[in-house]
């Protein structure tokens, strides 16, 4: 993720940047794109901190980035502050929004891809697959996408 997020400035929950090739240097990435207008993101985004939560507790270089398409960063914040996982999100307005957005061709939200460090997707509808795998066995469905990231 170094190249990917090379220069662009991540936030987490309590306020505080980070420097995203810094910070996801070694991470098994999540992209989450969604909006807190959007119903079906705010029915995913439970599942996905339940299941984040799960992973992290044994493997701590999972991480997820918030890529929001929320219209105003007021709401962009709350969303994200209020309903999810204690991970990083793109701040509004950002040029690699836009740039994300149109590299894995996210045409609805929410949507989720799981990338290798060089930005290539190892899974291409993570959020479907935390859907119907993740609740039941969090642990197989991580081991599933290791086995497509080497």
């Amino acid at each position: 993720m170094s190249e990917l997020f090379a220069g662009v400035q991540l936030f987490n929950q309590e306020g505080e940047t980070v420097d995203g090739a810094e910070y996801l240097k070694g991470k098994v990435v999540g992209l989450y794109f969604s909006a807190s207008w959007c119903p079906p993101c705010r029915q995913f985004t439970p599942k996905l901190k339940r299941f984040y939560e799960e992973i992290k507790k044994k493997h701590p270089e999972f991480e997820v980035v918030f890529v929001s398409r929320d219209r105003e960063d007021e709401d962009l914040r709350e969303y994200f502050n209020e309903h999810m996982g204690a991970w990083a999100a793109i701040p509004f307005g950002n040029e690699k929004i836009q740039e994300l957005l149109a590299k894995y061709e996210v045409k609805t939200i929410p949507a989720m891809r799981i990338v290798k460090p060089n930005g290539d997707v190892v899974v291409q509808d993570a959020r479907t697959e935390i859907q119907e795998k993740g609740k039941e066995d969090p642990e197989a469905l991580w081991e599933e996408w290791l086995a497509f990231y080497d």
